[in-house]
């Protein structure tokens, strides 16, 4: 059987200010977006193979440290995006205004970390 990772669901403040810096950075594009569950809006960003879903709560809920985790902001320890180029990227996130971090070299690869305005953290990682 051939399995692979389809999409990931979290929540974020605005879904399409999140999909902007994410299309600019990985050269994404925006697969689908609309109406979602418990009120709220979905926007799906990736490739042609995988996505992102970000989720937004229906307005006028708090979104922070609500029970439900399509309420929470996050709900996930980080999201890694595989590179090619680790030096470049790193470049671009700066370019976006996000400060990397937790640099490390480790077999097989090179990896940093970086959080967005609503503290989701990325590790990107290079295996080239």
């Amino acid at each position: 059987m051939d399995t692979f990772l389809e999409h990931v669901n979290y929540t974020v403040t605005n879904p399409e200010k999140t999909a902007d810096w994410m299309c600019e950075l990985f050269d994404w594009h925006v697969r689908w977006s609309g109406d979602a569950i418990h009120g709220g809006r979905s926007l799906h960003v990736g490739n042609d193979t995988c996505y992102v879903v970000l989720f937004s709560g229906s307005a006028g809920k708090p979104l922070a440290d609500a029970g439900v985790s399509y309420e929470r902001i996050g709900g996930l320890n980080h999201l890694g995006i595989v590179v090619d180029d680790l030096d470049v990227m790193e470049e671009r996130v700066r370019k976006l205004g996000f400060k990397p971090h937790s640099h490390a070299d480790y077999e097989p690869g090179r990896r940093f970390y970086f959080n967005d305005a609503d503290n989701i953290e990325y590790e990107i990682v290079s295996y080239a």
